[in-house]
């Protein structure tokens, strides 16, 4: 009987100092009771040192504690941006929508269409990496459009915003990268014998982006597709388009132009 009492009292100890060695373990808040202010700030100082994880935790907490004053929607747009920074495209983008549908009035979200533009527009840029020896016609543009339509969002909502002139000059970019795309992958129709798929890819870039540098190259493309699919009235229509708007083209004299490339960024 004694035995069994000793035995239970042991185990009761162990189980004891088992549970006091759990509570200790746990690790203690140190934001536990910070005003909203403190604990901002501190989340930005993270943000600025570029310790996203820590500056995403804080403006969370923040967020959670104190749901009903502003610094809960600054710390809406923030976690945004810090996911953003970090590289974490499907937590900026969930965020932002979150965002611009929890507050479509507020005064700052114009900032929110032009953080998921930024977003999937530094994404994708290599989408358009031709240097790489993929398969062309078999890349996506969807999200390059998807960041196109982002900025065009923002232009058209908030043509007074301070980021309208910065969406501006990406949206530019993007039609001649959205262009630039078209003609490489017409120039793979063209150099696998698929002319036709190639004639009708360059139309296309023709007729959707007529301000675009990338046309002259389509118009090349046309007239030689044309060509070689021995449509002769098509082919010297085509000829004259591009002879009247490229006069002193490098393609007449079967060079390339030397321009930059297209796909870096000013």
């Amino acid at each position: 009987m004694q035995k069994n009492l000793l035995k239970f009292i042991l185990i009761a100890f162990v189980l004891a100092l088992s549970g006091c060695s759990v509570l200790q373990s746990e690790p203690v808040d140190e934001t536990k009771n910070w005003p909203a202010s403190k604990l901002y700030a501190e989340a930005r100082d993270e943000l600025a040192i570029g310790n996203y994880e820590k500056a995403i935790s804080h403006f969370e907490k923040l967020e959670s504690r104190y749901p009903f004053g502003t610094f809960a929607q600054q710390a809406q747009m923030e976690i945004a941006y810090a996911h953003y920074r970090q590289g974490d495209q499907a937590q900026a983008l969930a965020a932002v929508e979150r965002f611009i549908k929890l507050h479509p009035n507020h005064p700052n979200v114009d900032y929110m269409y032009y953080l998921r533009g930024l977003t999937t527009f530094n994404d994708k840029l290599s989408l358009f990496d031709f240097v790489a020896n993929q398969d062309l016609s078999e890349r996506d543009p969807k999200a390059v459009r998807d960041a196109f339509e982002s900025f065009k969002q923002l232009v058209e909502r908030f043509p007074n915003s301070i980021y309208a002139p910065d969406s501006r000059a990406r949206l530019n970019y993007l039609v001649n990268a959205m262009a630039q795309y078209d003609v490489h992958v017409a120039n793979y129709y063209y150099r696998r014998g698929a002319y036709l798929a190639a004639a009708n890819r360059a139309q296309a870039a023709v007729n959707e982006y007529r301000d675009a540098p990338a046309i002259e190259e389509a118009l090349y493309i046309l007239v030689r597709s044309y060509d070689a699919l021995g449509m002769t009235e098509l082919r010297d229509d085509a000829d004259r388009v591009f002879k009247k708007n490229f006069p002193n083209s490098d393609f007449l004299a079967g060079g390339r132009k030397k321009d930059s490339p297209w796909w870096k960024l000013w």
